[in-house]
C-alpha cells in the first residue's frame, strides 16, 4: 500500500524530492492532485510504500534543514 509522505506545491518540487528519496533507495510514486488543467503547477502527492513512510518522512525533513 502506498502512503502520502508530502504534498509538493508543484511538479518541479515533487521531482526534486523524488530524486532525494530515490538516492536513499526508497521507491517513490508521484500523483498530481487538484485541478487537472493546472499541469505542472498543480500540487503533487509524494507517495512511498507504507513500510518506508517513516524513513522517507525523516529524509525529507532532514533535507529541509540543510
Amino acid at each position: 500500500m502506498w502512503t502520502v509522505v508530502y504534498i509538493a506545491p508543484n511538479r518541479t518540487v515533487a521531482e526534486q524530492m523524488k530524486s532525494i528519496l530515490e538516492m536513499e533507495g526508497i521507491l517513490v510514486m508521484l500523483r498530481a492532485i487538484g485541478v487537472p488543467h493546472l499541469g505542472d503547477s498543480g500540487s503533487v502527492e509524494i507517495m512511498v510504500p507504507q513500510s518506508e513512510a517513516e524513513e522517507a518522512a525523516e529524509i525529507l525533513a532532514g533535507s529541509f534543514t540543510r
